[in-house]
């Protein structure tokens, strides 16, 4: 088994253990509608934990602001979230506004998700 591998078991067991329930929901796009001028969505959702923090001063940028939240989540457990999905969080549903992949020897460890409500 290689590093990686065990910094995944890993963090999806601590994750597992100290994170809350959240729901990843993945947003696919189609058609173009002109009657409703809209696009068509289909969703399908991923139910997985994670831990919630806040966003600390230093993580305040363009695109991330100070009452934002980021959402730590096990790659071993979900695909990798994009801007166009959202999360639902205790019955509110998140925008996200940043992934930050954490990885080792080029796999997918944790992602950090910056969210806003």
């Amino acid at each position: 088994m290689t590093l990686a591998k065990s910094l995944q078991n890993v963090a999806s067991k601590i994750i597992d253990k100290l994170g809350g329930d959240v729901t990843i929901q993945f947003v696919t796009l189609g058609a173009y509608n002109p009657t409703t001028g809209a696009a068509a969505e289909t969703i399908t959702t991923d139910a997985i934990k994670g831990v919630l923090d806040d966003v600390n001063a230093s993580e305040v940028n363009d695109l991330v602001r100070g009452d934002d939240k980021k959402l730590t989540v096990a790659a071993k457990d979900t695909t990798t979230p994009g801007l166009d999905d959202k999360v639902l969080i205790g019955g509110v549903v998140h925008q996200i506004v940043r992934v930050e992949t954490i990885e080792q020897d080029n796999e997918a460890i944790v992602y950090e998700i910056y969210l806003r409500a």
